[in-house]
């Protein structure tokens, strides 16, 4: 329901709600750093234009993220989760923002990310930085 009502909010919120749900499905279980991780992912995805120009269109492109493979029934139940997850949205939104140089990476040039508990096709022979339970992968 969230991401049905991100096509009726302006931008840049739009993109804040998405990459809030983003990080809430993907590593809500997560360390700050592996939801930030998570983040970055999607921030470096939408630079590169190959899933979408904005963090909504990136989250919602076929078998991307979470939010693809999530049934549309799920509801966000851990509310102190999310707020943690909006947090980190909008910190990684405000780093994104400011020039290359400047921004604080963590997980550079990763644009894949996978659980540790699968290894798919694209991951061989990619090297991969491990934070908690997801590896994250340069992939393109």
């Amino acid at each position: 329901m969230l991401l049905w009502l991100t096509s009726l909010m302006p931008q840049p919120i739009a993109d804040h709600a998405c990459l809030a749900t983003t990080v809430y499905l993907e590593a809500r279980s997560e360390s700050t750093n592996g939801q930030l991780a998570v983040a970055e992912v999607a921030l470096r995805r939408r630079d590169r234009g190959q899933w979408g120009n904005t963090v909504c269109k990136v989250v919602t492109a076929p078998h991307q993220f979470a939010t693809t493979t999530t049934p549309g029934s799920f509801e966000i139940s851990n509310l102190e989760s999310f707020s943690k997850a909006w947090q980190i949205a909008g910190r990684s939104l405000s780093n994104w923002e400011l020039p290359l140089a400047q921004r604080h990476m963590v997980v550079p040039r990763a644009d894949h990310f996978a659980t540790t508990a699968i290894s798919p096709a694209w991951s061989h022979n990619r090297p991969s930085v491990t934070i908690g339970e997801h590896a994250f992968y340069a992939v393109n």
